[in-house]
């Protein structure tokens, strides 16, 4: 790192825990962010903020008057923009140091896969469970942590999938694919806005130590947040042996 670095890093290297190599390591990393909403906003303006190589973000939707109450990667001055243009425009001016790719597009498919092939972690930002769904399987296809958030009405989650272990369980494993699953979105049940920056910022923290292979992350875990009574809760999560996604994994 130069000295430039040096000093928009130094408090991540003050950290004993954390220090000169682990920053190195994220200086030297890539995460792909699928969703640039209300929690990919938060979610790489911190990864941005704290030195990531690349960030990939990727999204398809445009910026919306509606979005701005939490979506904060945008502004008033970007209503219309492609979300991923505007949130490119927001982290490089955070950090002009760093490498920021825009997708403007709704990933899937093999395009998905090589995406996700290229990124040290991969962060789930999403809002609907087939697209959650998807991200999975390439997740475990490639053997690619996977950091997963969620958020609706004061309600919030955030887990790690880290399908580099063999015995890690995915996200399959905690909710089944199903045809008759009931889906709520922020469109029709609102959000509390703060929420989705309390995820979107734990799911940033869980990738910068799996960049920085350090500490404990939320693999195994279910993280829960009821923000209206401010009660967190931890559930245990194991993986499925039988699980169709990620059981041929020994």
């Amino acid at each position: 790192m130069n000295d430039q670095q040096l000093l928009r890093y130094a408090r991540h290297i003050l950290l004993d825990e954390f220090g000169y190599e682990a920053q190195e390591k994220v200086c030297a990393a890539s995460a792909l962010i699928i969703g640039a909403g209300g929690l990919g906003s938060p979610a790489a303006a911190y990864l941005a903020a704290s030195g990531v190589r690349r960030l990939v973000l990727a999204d398809d939707d445009r910026v919306e008057l509606s979005n701005l109450q939490r979506q904060i990667l945008h502004t008033t001055d970007r209503l219309g923009l492609h979300k991923a243009e505007s949130g490119r425009t927001m982290l490089q001016a955070l950090n002009p140091e760093i490498e920021v790719v825009a997708l403007v597009e709704r990933l899937s498919g093999e395009v998905l896969l090589e995406q996700v092939r290229q990124a040290d972690v991969v962060l789930d930002c999403t809002d609907n469970f087939a697209t959650r769904h998807a991200i999975n399987r390439a997740c475990v296809t490639c053997r690619k942590p996977l950091v997963s958030g969620a958020a609706i009405r004061f309600d919030g989650q955030v887990s790690v999938f880290d399908m580099r272990r063999d015995d890690a369980p995915c996200y399959h494993c905690l909710f089944p694919e199903a045809e008759e699953a009931v889906e709520l979105n922020c469109a029709t049940s609102g959000v509390f806005a703060p929420l989705v920056g309390i995820v979107g910022s734990l799911q940033a923290a869980e990738a910068l130590k799996i960049m920085a292979g350090v500490g404990d992350t939320l693999a195994g875990r279910l993280l829960l947040l009821d923000a209206f009574s401010m009660q967190w809760r931890t559930v245990r999560v194991a993986r499925d042996p039988a699980c169709p996604v990620c059981g041929y994994h020994q």
